[in-house]
């Protein structure tokens, strides 16, 4: 079985506390007639602070796509090289070793990808493969994991990085007044995440990538996801995901598991995309958890808030760089995505 062997991130260099984004998030919508209610997201939504690659006043202003973008490519460049590099050091692995390279965004465009600028930096071999995934959304952590898994049962000697690399404050449009977006801009920073994942011939300690699942809801396309429009990407999100977490996360856990041959007893770790405090309350519920589960998810999004696909690499990293950590049992990793969609990955802990 082809195995998680580590998790590099890397975090861009504008941090921004809760208060003083609630304060910036006054004065871009102060002339919102429900303004002073819709604030209170900055109070419930269980983030103290977040990293962005602009400083705080870049907000107060709007932006022409093109110098947006422009901001991205060199954000994601950087900050993907360094938590790669991390990533792979902290698996005993070079650049060299790379068989296959895996670019996930939702936030931001580039031609050539960075997937290529990535393997021009880090100094990869020419014949490796690589290719960018774009609009999986939250979802892409988990998806990117799933895909190169599968790409390694057949090549066992076979090394794959993913690297999920989210901008979402580039995104905030401060000319729009809906609901959506004032929420978005109490949830949503900037981050990236890598994770190397080894063939089962490849000798480096690691997680066994026992099983995945993805699951498509239907009629759901208007829950999760972006509008193109001419100042950029307009956030869209449906306040229904906690209920449709509710309604479907059990029956998804079950037959991912039994798809495995274990059962919930056998799951020791839920490290979980935090897309915000109602969505993790509606999993513990769905599962029966107490309020201690999910910890890890509950401090990312304390620490970094939302990052959209990188988000899952924070909560693994997290539980990796564990000093004492559970090394019996199973974890599942999973999260949510526009389409409406779920990604979920079972590891074997040892």
């Amino acid at each position: 079985m082809p195995r998680l062997l580590s998790i590099g991130t890397a975090l861009p260099p504008y941090p921004l506390k809760r208060d003083d984004a609630r304060t910036i998030a006054g004065k871009v919508f102060s002339d919102h007639p429900h303004i002073g209610r819709l604030l209170s997201v900055f109070d419930s939504s269980g983030i103290d602070q977040r990293y962005f690659t602009t400083p705080p006043e870049w907000f107060l202003s709007a932006h022409t796509p093109d110098s947006v973008n422009r901001t991205y490519i060199e954000s994601a460049t950087d900050l993907s090289e360094t938590a790669v590099r991390l990533a792979l050091e902290r698996s005993a692995l070079t650049p060299a070793d790379i068989d296959y390279l895996v670019y996930v965004n939702t936030t931001g465009l580039a031609t050539p990808s960075i997937d290529a600028r990535l393997m021009n930096r880090l100094g990869c071999r020419l014949d490796a493969a690589h290719i960018p995934v774009w609009g999986r959304g939250c979802a892409g952590g988990a998806a990117g994991i799933a895909h190169v898994s599968e790409y390694l049962r057949g090549m066992p000697d076979g090394v794959a990085v993913i690297v999920a690399a989210e901008f979402c404050g580039l995104t905030f449009l401060p000319g729009d007044r809906t609901k959506s977006n004032i929420v978005a801009s109490a949830l949503f920073g900037d981050g990236v995440g890598a994770a190397v994942v080894g063939g089962s011939n490849v000798d480096r300690p690691g997680l066994e990538i026992v099983q995945t699942r993805s699951r498509l809801f239907p009629d759901s396309l208007d829950i999760m996801g972006w509008n193109i429009t001419s100042q950029g990407l307009q956030v869209v999100f449906n306040r229904r995901i906690p209920d449709i977490v509710l309604e479907h996360a059990a029956e998804d856990l079950d037959t991912l598991l039994q798809s495995a041959g274990v059962g919930r007893d056998d799951v020791v770790e839920y490290l979980y995309h935090p897309g915000g405090p109602k969505v993790l309350d509606s999993y513990r519920e769905a599962y029966g958890l107490n309020g201690d589960s999910l910890s890890l998810s509950k401090a990312v999004l304390e620490d970094c808030g939302n990052m959209s696909s990188a988000t899952l690499m924070f909560v693994l990293e997290r539980f990796f760089l564990q000093q004492n950590r559970v090394t019996d049992g199973y974890a599942v990793a999973s999260a949510l995505g526009p389409g409406f969609c779920s990604e979920s990955v079972l590891l074997k802990l040892g």
